[in-house]
């Protein structure tokens, strides 16, 4: 049996085994494309990271494939019905980070309430200045959390012990874990949005949530209030943030991902293109001008990136391969 992992950094290399359940195993750096596919057309098991799109097109060129086992929660990413249709069976690492993810999520919120990224910079000058930094604090302060799953839940617990009051807008509220945290759910993303000083992105990305902020939600917002996402890019349209930015509406914004965000790393090979498309050229723009507002930190997609999640994704990952080699089958995806 042929198995391949894909977009494979250099620190990984020495922790993925060569053999699991007794196969050998081939490391690729590159993401799993149209081109990159016909190279390892022999592959039974994949192993991808989210940066690979597992659409129908690329697994047409993978005729012997029976397993996608990807290093992430998410999967997104992957064409689940063309996997049905083909039988082929999908893996993913269901919890590995919660608390790593939700720690960014408390930095990036911290951050912005005290202008730490501005403060820095001024100090690392050696001007000590303290005009245009005043911050302030999260205690007291309303969070609204949308999604309060695994990482959600941990976020609330972290800014309870903020003293932050906490509302959630989840299709599927805990009375269990209102009790135990005195969070308190609401009915509609509206009235969440209306209400909060701070919000919090925690769904996965769907049909129904995807540019769940757009141009008619931000009109919502509370005015002032800063808005921080490290789940789902796409969860958030890049054009609405701006604009809300610009019209007062939002003081703040800490992105973890970013609508489009596998254009920022192709960038130069797109601008090289002789017919760039619109919307490719819309999104770099936009992106571009998220990235230089003073009231926007951009993290490179780095939420998940602790010692002991990394460790997790990858023996995760190999768990299930090998339960799938031994058709014991662990954390598959319906």
């Amino acid at each position: 049996m042929s198995i391949v992992f894909y977009d494979v950094e250099d620190w990984e290399r020495d922790r993925i085994p060569k053999v699991i359940a007794g196969e050998l195993v081939v490391l690729a750096g590159e993401k799993l494309t149209l081109v990159t596919a016909k190279k390892y057309r022999q592959a039974q098991v994949i192993s991808v990271f989210a940066w690979s799109k597992m659409t129908r097109e690329v697994l047409q060129t993978l005729p012997h494939l029976e397993h996608i086992s990807t290093r992430s929660t998410g999967f997104d990413h992957i064409d689940l019905k063309a996997c049905r249709d083909r039988g082929i069976s999908v893996s993913n690492v269901p919890t590995y980070g919660e608390r790593t993810v939700a720690e960014h999520t408390m930095a990036l919120m911290l951050a912005l309430s005290r202008k730490l990224v501005q403060a820095e910079k001024r100090g690392r000058e050696g001007r000590f200045s303290r005009e245009g930094l005043r911050g302030f604090d999260l205690d007291d302060k309303t969070l609204g959390l949308i999604g309060c799953g695994k990482i959600g839940s941990k976020v609330a617990e972290m800014a309870r012990a903020f003293a932050m009051r906490v509302i959630v807008f989840d299709p599927q509220p805990d009375g269990e874990l209102a009790k135990r945290l005195q969070i308190k759910y609401v009915d509609s993303l509206e009235e969440l949005l209306k209400r909060s000083d701070v919000i919090s992105l925690h769904a996965p990305l769907t049909d129904e949530t995807k540019h769940m902020i757009n141009m008619e939600t931000v009109q919502l917002i509370k005015p002032g209030a800063i808005l921080v996402n490290t789940a789902r890019g796409d969860l958030v349209q890049t054009a609405a943030v701006l604009k809300a930015i610009d019209d007062g509406i939002l003081s703040g914004v800490g992105l973890d991902v970013i609508e489009h965000e596998q254009l920022v790393a192709e960038e130069a090979e797109i601008l090289s293109k002789s017919a760039p498309s619109n919307q490719e050229l819309s999104a770099l723009l936009h992106n571009h001008i998220l990235f230089s507002n003073p009231k926007v930190i951009v993290t490179p997609h780095n939420a998940f990136n602790s010692e002991e999640a990394v460790a997790k994704i990858l023996n995760t990952t190999i768990w299930n391969i090998d339960a799938f080699i031994n058709k014991t089958c662990l954390n598959l995806v319906e």
